[in-house]
């Protein structure tokens, strides 16, 4: 297993409608309320190695993989918002690139591989496999967050990943880019999209019919793709943190007795 590496990079930006910042109340939670360790990683996931940044609150109550979106990276500020609101919940993140840089800039110019969504569940596999060996992961349970095309690899994840991923959230995903995959999701699944995001809603509404699992449809009223309306974005977030401290927390030990 490779070691976390360094300190963590930080490259946020401002959005439009949100107040505060990573030191102040955040969907009402203080993020200044916990300690927390940040660890800069290098992941290996299918043959190559990804970079990620690691958040772990104390005290811990479960871990939650982010899924980029379309062209976006561990960076982007949307998710790392919805992050610290995980963050002041007691819920580790862990936001990483699905790309090597390489491969970003190959996807720049084509398009291409951020439609592979079989290559972005494999990674988003493996990159679970390896987060929850971590002696500070281990006794939590995991969810996923996707955005965009990431919520389809997070879905497509969680459909082979049913001992690991205890819940997933898609914020403004294509689920339906997963396919026949939604079928054997049991995974517990909320799908917050933009009221306005009528085209992204519709295909929200076929998939929520295909999952077969608990599941849930948020409707953020005036709300676009990106939730760049004021407040939209702190909805969002407030939503998944809900979802997430339903349906996280500590591991039972079976081996315990009764």
């Amino acid at each position: 297993m490779n070691h976390p590496q360094g300190k963590r990079e930080r490259r946020e930006g401002g959005l439009p409608g949100l107040r505060g910042g990573p030191k102040d109340e955040i969907g009402g939670y203080s993020t200044e309320n916990r300690s927390r360790q940040t660890l800069n990683l290098q992941i290996p996931a299918d043959g190559v190695i990804l970079q990620g940044d690691l958040n772990i609150p104390d005290p811990l109550r479960g871990i939650v993989l982010f899924a980029h979106g379309s062209g976006s990276s561990r960076h982007s500020p949307r998710n790392q918002y919805v992050a610290r609101v995980l963050q002041g919940a007691g819920i580790a993140t862990l936001l990483f690139d699905l790309l090597t840089g390489d491969e970003e800039s190959l996807d720049q110019e084509t398009g291409y591989l951020r439609f592979d969504i079989n290559l972005l569940a494999k990674r988003l596999r493996d990159t679970t496999t390896w987060i929850v060996q971590l002696p500070q992961i281990k006794d939590v349970k995991l969810g996923y967050f996707g955005a965009s095309t990431g919520a389809a690899a997070a879905l497509v994840a969680a459909s082979g990943a049913e001992k690991e991923a205890a819940a997933v959230v898609s914020r403004g995903g294509r689920p339906d880019l997963a396919g026949r995959t939604l079928d054997e999701v049991q995974a517990p699944t909320l799908l917050i999209v933009g009221g306005e995001d009528r085209t992204v809603l519709e295909l929200n509404r076929k998939a929520l019919a295909q999952l077969p699992g608990e599941k849930r449809l948020e409707i953020v009223p005036g709300a676009t793709h990106l939730f760049e309306e004021p407040g939209a974005l702190e909805e969002a977030a407030r939503l998944a943190r809900q979802w997430f401290e339903r349906h996280l927390g500590r591991r039972k030990n079976e081996t315990q007795a009764a």
